[in-house]
């Protein structure tokens, strides 16, 4: 019996199920370190008599670009053996396009994903309910109303006030994720510089740290569908509202699917313009692939 219990064991854990445990597992990480460091800054150090008002100063943009930057670079860490942390559903779609991963798999990753993402904003829910109900008695915020948007940015994005139509926040979801995937591609490609000694996964934290400093405030760099769309429904489903779903912001209404599509666009940009302008000039000039790299498509079935 013990043996056929483990033939079952390493059956499944053998199989794309693995993967998308671990995919799951790492977007959970993502979003648990990821929302618990907005969480902090938003509520929890202020009503713990550990900081003071929620977003006094700039520095709490550091510590929220930081807080998800570290998160993303332990999930690729604890996930990349095997399914290669992709833990984004516009990084499977790149991958997909440019680098031969397989398109039976990108539903059932995206699934994962943001299964994952749901799971991880739960678990900081459940670490900081209390926080969050604190601030909005002290602030006397009714939770599905426009003035619980500051709690709402926990777990989902929205756009910046001075946006009025749905075209700027889009574009800069564009622009950011356009970033994120080519530099991910580019720390990866075999036939460039590739980092090595397993630093890849710090190297991609600093890419998101990046990209929060420099395209973050217009609206929230969600740069991952999973990322926003797991968390936001969770909110929806503690109270939240339309404040989660759809996504009405006064200035923009029905935003949810801003951090989804937008993405998706940036990330089949960014891996096409660097493979056009990188990869390809690369190759045809003769570049020979690094052998202890493997192709960026690969899985561990594949």
């Amino acid at each position: 019996m013990a043996a056929r219990t483990d033939v079952r064991r390493w059956r499944w854990q053998q199989s794309t199920w693995g993967e998308l445990a671990a995919e799951f597992l790492g977007t959970f990480i993502i979003i648990a370190f990821g929302d618990g460091v907005v969480a902090m800054a938003v509520a929890a150090l202020n009503q713990s008599g550990r900081g003071t008002q929620a977003f006094v100063s700039n520095s709490d943009w550091l510590l929220i670009s930081f807080g998800w930057g570290f998160g993303v670079a332990f999930a690729v860490w604890v996930a990349g053996g095997v399914s290669g942390a992709h833990l984004n559903p516009a990084v499977t779609l790149g991958l997909a396009l440019r680098r031969g991963f397989s398109w039976r798999k990108v539903p059932s990753y995206w699934a994962a994903q943001v299964f994952g993402a749901f799971a991880g904003a739960a678990l900081v829910y459940l670490n900081y309910r209390f926080a969050i109900g604190s601030l909005e008695t002290a602030k006397h915020i009714t939770r599905g109303a426009a003035s619980s948007i500051p709690t709402f940015s926990i777990f989902g994005t929205f756009p910046a006030p001075y946006f009025h139509t749905w075209v700027g926040p889009f574009v800069d979801q564009v622009i950011g994720t356009a970033f994120l995937v080519a530099f991910i591609f580019a720390v990866t490609d075999e036939y460039n510089a590739p980092v090595k000694a397993n630093l890849a996964p710090i190297i991609i934290g600093f890419i998101v740290v990046a990209v929060g400093m420099s395209y973050g405030a217009n609206a929230g760099y969600a740069i991952n569908p999973a990322r926003d769309f797991g968390p936001r429904l969770f909110a929806w489903l503690q109270g939240w509202k339309e404040i989660a779903l759809p996504g009405n912001y006064g200035n923009i209404n029905t935003y949810f699917w801003i951090p989804i599509v937008g993405p998706l666009v940036g990330a089949a940009v960014g891996s096409g313009v660097y493979d056009l302008l990188i990869r390809n000039v690369l190759i045809a000039r003769g570049a020979k692939p690094d052998p202890d790299i493997a192709e960026q498509g690969a899985d561990s079935v594949d």
